[in-house]
């Protein structure tokens, strides 16, 4: 198609359907002219652009109802000559202006915009859009005249409509866009004219007219219906926020007085549109926006869309920036959205918020010449008195809003919340609502179930696998969402960092001190508040004027480890277990110290202490439990704040923790053994093993004069246990006079005492056998003069296996059984020396039989395993004993219970019984080796074991009973053949002559039995044995 690019060639070809369109306006006409304009340059038609505009306008401006297409048809035609050409001519703009919002107009012109179609309102919205754009250089101005004014209402009060009430999305954007193109604040990639200082305030005084009416309009538009889409809200956030800086903006406000006159404007009716932006003016209109402002602000922090509280923290920043003189009653909702958002699930939003807080709190003064301080300690007032409320009646995203704006007003408080904190109605209830918030759910009876047994759970973690700050997960009871806790401990921190610390330590001690219902949520803050004291870990925007000092700090420290440790806090009920019990309640009672405690030692404590409870229940024990934790997750937090400065107080510190360690409850022994990792890290140690080493000496020492104090043996055995299970064996020279101790206390105490000092022996011989270096074997020559002196471990060994033999016959199961664990070791211990180890084996054996044929199948089975292991280090010293006194008993029961476990279903595998019957049958089998049994016994065995061959067996069971027999072969393969053909012999075996006598076993010829797929298996196992015995030859 040609292209037509001189004004005359252009003219020629437009003119005919120019005349065309004037003399009769239809849809056709207008689509022949757009058509024709696709065919003419942009500069040809800029030059015609009146004469074109004329027959479109002329449509428009003909009287009468007109189709909608016709109209739509027309104002397309507009938009694409508008889009390539620009307005020159004021007159033409402000014309085409008027027209362009009759289109949208009501006929009656009572209610604005008419009920067109969505397609024809989009396309007049777009044009009005273009032609703003359109207007060259100056003649845009032309439109902001006082003269203007009633053109520009009602182009704003239609926009405005449409924004607000229309239902397609695409309408609401196109509006607000437009709305902003015609504030003069389009942020389109276009250029614009930038206004100078006498333009710019020219326009805020124009729109200040508009002001109460964009405003609500907007506000209402912002707090619609969430379906509108998040854009929708995003676009009159930021057009309120523009219009709202248009006109309040305190750069232009503090050039205007009362006195100034209003812009001239010729017509008497014109001047009462006109607004004069005096200061009662400002005042009544910033009144009422903040009443807008906190609407919005409450509406959009709590949007779901994360762009919406983008735009708000945008609202906040550039209201604070350019208004926050006129707008002072706002500047506490603008505070508080930006507080607020500060801890936004959005990356985006939190990011933003902190750079903005950091402005504004370089911004010193605002809002009449007020400090910023006074409108946050309003804020913050207020917001205390209403904490307690709030947090009892929200939900947990509420509690996050509400103590995410807590904590923004703390950090943007500064320093200056050590003067906030001072008033003490302010304190009082922000730590009440601390406390209540803080509350810990004690429900749980997993807490309290959870034990910890036997030396096996030593610290097996590399040094760096546990960190600071982890803890155990604790429950609350009145949120869920662990958000809440990370923004308390943050609240708390900030405390700590801005705030008077002894004043703060003081307030929470009296807390603690005040109520055991306080007492674990005012431990946590105090953790908290002391790393916040010492800037690590709080996020702050500005910093603190003095920081506090090492000494101080350390001073601080020590009081609460002070009152942490004190016997009312520390020896706390946390099981139902007898001895334990009365081992709490008798330290409890007790007005000696644990060990020496030094300058700082603390008040003695009367037996009327309210956590002295002779009948403990779940929740009581539970809550004793958590706030041992708490306090031991305070001594890593005070380790971790000093550093090395720490290890001066490792004296008074180190052998509570260690007491811990070795408690019986799970949670409270993972949480030292995570504090005593926690300490390493602070003081320089490379492990758990050099920290308990380096400090040996006074731990040593403090378990020697309590083992001598009925009270105090318990702990005293724990801390020994807890130091052996978790160092090595440079140890054990520092502790052979502790443990010799140990065992004069064992043989004064072992009615009361067993099985306290039973775990620490357990854990000792444990250490023995792992960390022992490996003695030479000693010669057995009798011509030798005197006996060969045992290693000092095994001297201790031998000791402790003395000293448990008498108590294989305790009354207490759980002393029979620990008594079996320590005799197990002891014998590994001593296997390389038999000269002593066969002589207490001797005194042993009577008991431990005893264990095995008449005792609770629990004693039972630990017996057998002690058998083995006896076994295997003594060998032929056991086989008569074991014949005699044991293999009867052990071969009647198995024959006895056979018939049951193969009647039995399948939870038959989680009983005692069957426990009992596998124990057995896994170990016979290696008894039968190693001790060389005779054939007799051997028959015993076999027969015995024959009937777990029986499919109709558990298969556990039967995998056990093969076993055995693959034993068998070892010791006697003949006979175990012989033994199984009898049973099942698929094979002919015919004589290579016939002189001999047919074989005949008794398996043959038989029909398949439940034997057979297990008889067959072991033969062919026997017969892979013998080709591989005959292969390997001589």
């Amino acid at each position: 198609m040609a292209v037509f690019d001189t004004p005359q060639e252009a003219f020629g070809i437009l003119r005919p359907v120019c005349v065309q369109l004037t003399k009769v306006q239809t849809t056709e006409n207008v689509e022949r002219l757009q058509a024709q304009l696709q065919t003419v340059s942009d500069s040809a038609l800029q030059e015609l652009q009146e004469y074109v505009l004329f027959p479109l306008r002329f449509a428009l401006k003909t009287p009468g109802p007109k189709r909608e297409s016709l109209v739509q048809s027309v104002v397309q035609c507009i938009t694409s000559i508008l889009s390539t050409t620009c307005v020159k001519k004021q007159d033409l703009l402000q014309e085409l202006f008027s027209e362009l919002c009759l289109c949208l107009s009501s006929p009656s012109g009572l209610q604005p915009p008419a009920p067109l179609s969505e397609e024809l309102k989009l396309t007049v919205i777009q044009a009005l859009h273009v032609l703003l754009h359109s207007a060259y250089g100056d003649i845009i101005l032309t439109l902001y005249q006082p003269s203007t004014l009633p053109h520009l209402g009602f182009a704003v009060s239609l926009l405005l409509a449409l924004a607000e009430q229309e239902k397609a999305k695409q309408i609401k954007l196109a509006a607000l866009k437009c709305l902003q193109v015609l504030i003069l604040q389009c942020d389109c990639q276009e250029h614009h004219r930038p206004l100078d200082t006498v333009e710019t305030r020219q326009c805020g005084d124009l729109f200040a007219s508009f002001l109460p009416g964009i405003s609500i309009a907007l506000s209402r538009v912002i707090t619609g219906d969430i379906k509108q889409g998040h854009m929708v809200t995003v676009s009159a956030i930021r057009l309120f926020y523009q219009t709202v800086c248009l006109v309040m903006a305190d750069e232009q406000l503090a050039t205007i007085t009362q006195d100034e006159e209003k812009p001239s404007v010729e017509q008497s009716r014109l001047s009462e549109l006109v607004v004069h932006r005096g200061p009662d003016w400002v005042k009544s209109t910033a009144d009422k926006l903040s009443l807008l402002i906190h609407k919005i602000v409450e509406f959009a922090s709590l949007h779901p869309h994360w762009k919406v509280r983008m735009e708000l923290v945008e609202l906040v920043h550039l209201l604070m920036l350019k208004c926050s003189q006129s707008l002072v009653e706002s500047v506490g909702h603008l505070l508080k959205a930006a507080v607020g958002l500060v801890n936004d699930e959005s990356n985006e939003v939190q990011s933003k918020c902190h750079e903005i807080l950091r402005s504004i709190a370089e911004l010193r003064t605002v809002a009449e010449n007020r400090d910023l301080a006074d409108v946050l300690s309003e804020n913050l007032h207020s917001l205390a008195t209403a904490l307690p409320r709030l947090m009892n009646s929200q939900d947990d995203q509420g509690k996050f809003s509400t103590l995410s704006l807590l904590l923004g007003s703390l950090k943007l408080l500064g320093p200056k919340v050590s003067i906030v904190l001072n008033s003490a109605a302010h304190l009082q209830r922000l730590s009440k609502a601390l406390m209540q918030v803080l509350e810990l759910d004690v429900a749980d009876v997993k807490i309290v179930e959870e034990r910890r047994w036997g030396p096996e759970d030593s610290l097996g973690e590399p040094l760096g696998s546990l960190q600071h700050g982890k803890g155990q997960k604790k429950y609350f009871r009145f949120f869920i969402d662990e958000r809440i806790f990370l923004l308390i401990q943050q609240v708390c921190r900030v405390l700590g960092y801005y705030g008077n610390l002894y004043l703060l330590v003081d307030h929470f001690m009296g807390l603690y001190n005040e109520s055991v219902v306080y007492r674990k949520q005012a431990a946590m803050v105090l953790n908290e508040l002391i790393t916040g004291a010492a800037g690590l870990g709080v996020d702050v925007l500005h910093e603190r004027e003095t920081a506090v000092s090492t000494e101080d700090l350390k001073g601080t420290i020590t009081s609460i480890l002070e009152e942490y440790t004190d016997q009312a806090n520390w020896y706390l009920t946390t099981s139902i277990d007898t001895e334990g019990t009365s081992d709490e309640l008798t330290v409890k009672h007790s007005r000696v110290r644990t060990i020496p405690r030094g300058a700082h030692s603390s008040s003695l404590i009367s037996s009327s202490s309210p956590s002295s409870d002779p009948n403990p229940t779940i929740r009581s024990m539970n809550s004793n439990i958590w706030q041992i934790c708490i306090q031991l997750e305070g001594v890593g937090c005070f380790a971790y704040v000093l550093g090395k400065e720490f290890r001066l107080l490792l004296a008074s510190v180190l052998y509570p923790v260690l007491e811990k360690a070795g408690d019986s409850t799970l949670v409270i022994s993972q949480t030292a053994t995570g504090t005593m990792v926690d300490v390493c890290h602070a003081c320089g140690y490379d492990s758990v093993q050099n920290l308990i080493n380096a400090n040996s000496d006074y731990l040593v020492n403090g378990i020697s004069l309590n083992l001598r104090r009925v009270a105090h043996q318990p702990h005293a055995s724990r801390v020994l246990e807890a130091m052996l299970r978790h160092s090595d064996a440079s140890l054990l020279p520092l502790v052979e006079d502790v443990i010799r101790d140990v065992l004069s206390a064992l043989d004064q105490f072992y009615d009361d005492r067993a099985s306290s000092f039973l775990g620490v022996l357990s854990t000792l011989v444990a250490a023995l056998e792992v960390q022992a270096p490996p003695p030479e074997p000693e010669m057995d020559d009798s011509g030798a003069e005197g006996e060969t002196p045992l290693p000092a471990h095994a001297q201790i060994a031998k000791d402790v296996m003395e000293r448990c033999i008498h108590l294989l016959s305790d009354k207490s199961l759980r002393v029979r059984l620990k008594v079996l664990d320590v005799l197990e070791f002891c014998v590994i211990v001593l296997h390389l020396h038999e000269s002593h180890l066969l002589p207490m084996a001797h005194r042993a054996w009577p008991a431990l039989v005893t264990r095995l044929i008449n005792d609770d199948p629990l004693v039972v089975l630990r017996a057998f395993k002690v058998l083995c292991t006896l076994a295997e280090k003594c060998g032929d010293f056991l086989r008569r004993r074991f014949s005699k006194d044991v293999l009867p008993k052990l071969a009647g029961s198995l024959v006895t219970q056979a018939p049951v476990s193969a009647r039995a279903g399948p939870m038959y595998s989680h009983t005692l019984a069957f426990k009992l019957q596998l124990a057995v049958l896994q170990g016979l089998g290696s008894l039968c080796e190693k001790l060389d049994l005779g054939e007799s016994d051997l028959n015993k065995v076999a027969d015995a074991c024959l009937i777990y061959l029986s499919a109709k067996q558990p298969v556990k069971l039967q995998e056990a009973a093969r076993s055995v027999f693959l034993h068998l072969m070892c010791v006697d393969p003949d006979a175990t053949w012989l033994l199984l053909n009898q049973i099942c012999c698929l094979l002919p075996y015919e004589p290579p002559h016939p002189s001999l006598q047919p074989v005949k076993l008794g398996g043959m010829g038989r029909q398949r039995t439940e034997f057979t797929d297990n008889v067959l298996g072991l033969l062919g196992e026997l017969q892979r044995r013998e080709t591989a015995a005959f292969q390997a030859g001589p």
